[in-house]
């Protein structure tokens, strides 16, 4: 099956890309300083030496993907230069080391898609166009959802707000700044997690997304370490995004573990959730929530020593999915009536 045949896929993300080498593993450095322009050409790519990053197992040998969209912690000067916001109020938006936490199950045979550009510059958990018109000087195409929910609460896919309702920039921008954000990091990066997607299931003949998320161990994060919510939270859109025994298996898998989780409440899944998951065609995605106060200091955002044992049990979850979908674990995407 080509994904380039199914317009779920497709629809909003471009064709062009011309972002080879964002697949090759690196270590981001900054880019120049500048404050963003009011008029002109925008140029983020000169923010991140590269936005984002695969890390690939020598031979994929079990039909998952794991992707990692909100833990990039670069933020360029010329972004900074825009804000009024200090370094550690800008990363309450961010899915802090998630990245870390699954990144051992790469050794196993899975392929890690993961940001380095932060999600408050750029949010590739959104449709491509979702704006809030508040934020910009200048008109916004007809294209553009400036009416979803997400964009009512500041999280669009250029984002007003970071997670506790502070304004990020200090004041509007040119919507060309937008356009080319989502032009030259969100599709390259949409184009290269739908290839990881179709290779997988090219070879495999289903391919499962993992979306790897972190929340706050409260609404309003206090880093205290009180449990307000529970240790994970798996989102399938409720039964639309993959099959249920996919999700059965990885709450047993986790309870065992020891972990308190919960399913579709408070997270059910973004729009990578939603748009990749169509399990009537062999494609399943799940999203996975880890409590904050798990493995780090929500005020500090420094590791606590508790992320090596979550990062052991995030790689045997991982790898216990793959092994029991390749065993032949019921991936029919609606429970059979008893």
């Amino acid at each position: 099956m080509d994904l380039e045949d199914d317009p779920r896929f497709t629809a909003g993300l471009g064709t062009e890309y011309g972002q080879k080498d964002a697949m090759e593993r690196h270590t981001p450095v900054r880019g120049p300083s500048a404050v963003i322009p009011a008029t002109g050409r925008s140029d983020p790519l000169a923010d991140f030496a590269k936005p984002f990053e695969t890390i690939t197992p020598r031979r994929q040998t079990l039909p998952l993907v794991l992707n990692s969209p909100h833990s990039g912690r670069v933020y360029p000067p010329r972004f900074l230069a825009a804000t009024d916001l200090d370094p550690l109020t800008l990363r309450r938006s961010e899915d802090s080391f998630v990245d870390e936490i699954f990144e051992g199950a790469v050794s196993y045979g899975i392929p890690l898609l993961k940001a380095h550009f932060p999600r408050a510059y750029l949010d590739v958990n959104r449709e491509p166009y979702e704006l809030d018109p508040a934020m910009f000087h200048d008109p916004l195409p007809a294209h553009v959802n400036t009416r979803s929910h997400r964009v009512a609460g500041g999280l669009g896919t250029i984002a007003r707000v970071v997670a506790d309702q502070t304004e990020i920039y200090r004041k509007r921008l040119p919507y060309s700044e937008a356009e080319a954000r989502i032009r030259d990091i969100y599709m390259p990066f949409h184009e290269t997690l739908k290839v990881l997607l179709e290779a997988t299931f090219q070879k495999f003949g289903k391919a499962i997304l993992i979306d790897c998320h972190s929340m706050p161990s409260t609404p309003a994060p206090s880093g205290d370490g009180d449990h307000g919510r529970p240790d994970i939270v798996l989102g399938d859109r409720y039964g639309t995004a993959c099959a249920p025994a996919l999700v059965d298996r990885a709450e047993t898998i986790l309870q065992s573990m020891g972990y308190n989780v919960a399913r579709n409440n408070p997270y059910a899944g973004g729009f990578n959730t939603e748009h990749y998951g169509a399990p009537a065609l062999g494609l399943h995605a799940l999203q996975i929530e880890i409590n904050r106060t798990l493995y780090m200091n929500e005020r500090t955002f420094e590791r606590t020593r508790g992320i090596s044992r979550l990062a052991r049990d995030m790689t045997k979850l991982v790898r216990k999915l793959g092994q029991e979908v390749q065993k032949g674990l019921n991936l029919e995407p609606h429970r059979r009536a008893s």
